[in-house]
């Protein structure tokens, strides 16, 4: 393993530490007060750093802010204040634990919509991937029992609109920065949440005025982090790691908020997991014979 390979790692560990304390908080929060409040007070805090950071780079925000696909960045932007707002809305209905082990499946989504969007190829396995781990979501949702939870769908839902997120992402990367890309997320979050959040505003205790804050802190340290580790290695290198955060938030959920964890939510996480990480596996080896290829092509032509 390279030692970039190494680094990019603990950063993604921390990543998911932080974001799983994050999601404990917004939970906190959001049985408190009103999810648009919440979430509008932490795009602002995330709109401020975007520019911030965007400033000091040679060029300034003019330069960071440009872009050629306007549209697109808009519709990035909308998309994961939606799917936001839902997954910390299910937080409070179903808990961080199942919340999490549902939303688990996006990888899984994200590859099923690379085909379209991304006009990728995805061979059988992966779509037996794919496959196995919806199986692995109906387990945990158990449509037609007396234990399926209408929020359970919101939490997919989520899922699925953060699993498209991503695959635009990839999309707008392959004409604008990854910094333009995290500017738009976050000036796009904080004008299209303010619309809804000033008219849900509530006074805060001074204590979870301190929560917000340190919510707001932790969410920008996370995206840096992640920005870090992307940089030094592949997604796929990295994307396993990413799992991690559904132990980190359901330890949370069980030992904070005393959430109560089924075999049955277990068992479908489990095969959710086990088939996204066999997913990321081929993609990896996908990766490394078309480099193998391309090094044999040049070469030959040398």
């Amino acid at each position: 393993m390279k030692q970039n390979d190494g680094r990019a790692i603990l950063y993604m560990i921390g990543v998911s530490a932080i974001f799983s304390v994050q999601d404990g908080f917004s939970r906190h929060l959001a049985e408190a007060y009103n999810v648009n409040l919440v979430l509008m007070l932490r795009y602002w805090f995330l709109g401020i750093f975007v520019m911030a950071l965007a400033q000091r780079r040679q060029g300034g925000i003019a330069k960071v802010a440009r872009t050629r696909q306007p549209l697109l960045q808009l519709v990035r932007g909308l998309l994961l204040i939606t799917e936001t707002t839902m997954v910390v809305w299910a937080f409070t209905r179903i808990g961080l634990a199942e919340s999490h082990a549902i939303f688990a499946s996006y990888p899984l989504i994200a590859v099923a919509f690379s085909v379209p969007i991304l006009r990728e190829h995805v061979g059988w396995r992966r779509w037996l991937a794919i496959c196995a781990g919806f199986a692995g979501v109906l387990v945990i949702l158990r449509p037609g029992l007396a234990v399926f939870s209408a929020a359970s769908l919101i939490a997919l839902l989520a899922s699925s609109m953060f699993a498209l997120y991503t695959v635009l992402t990839r999309l707008a990367s392959r004409k604008d920065s990854a910094q333009t890309n995290y500017f738009y997320t976050g000036v796009v979050g904080a004008i299209l949440t303010t619309f809804f959040g000033l008219w849900n505003w509530e006074v805060m205790t001074l204590p979870d005025y301190g929560w917000m804050l340190v919510l707001c802190v932790l969410g920008s340290v996370g995206h840096l982090l992640l920005i870090h580790a992307l940089e030094l290695a592949d997604s796929s290198t990295v994307q396993p790691f990413a799992y991690l955060q559904l132990v980190f938030a359901s330890a949370i959920g069980v030992v904070i908020f005393h959430e109560h964890i089924d075999f049955y939510t277990v068992l479908g996480a489990a095969m959710i997991v086990a088939a996204g990480l066999f997913a990321i596996w081929r993609e990896k080896r996908s990766q490394n014979r078309i480099r193998a290829m391309s090094e044999v092509s040049r070469t030959g032509e040398d």
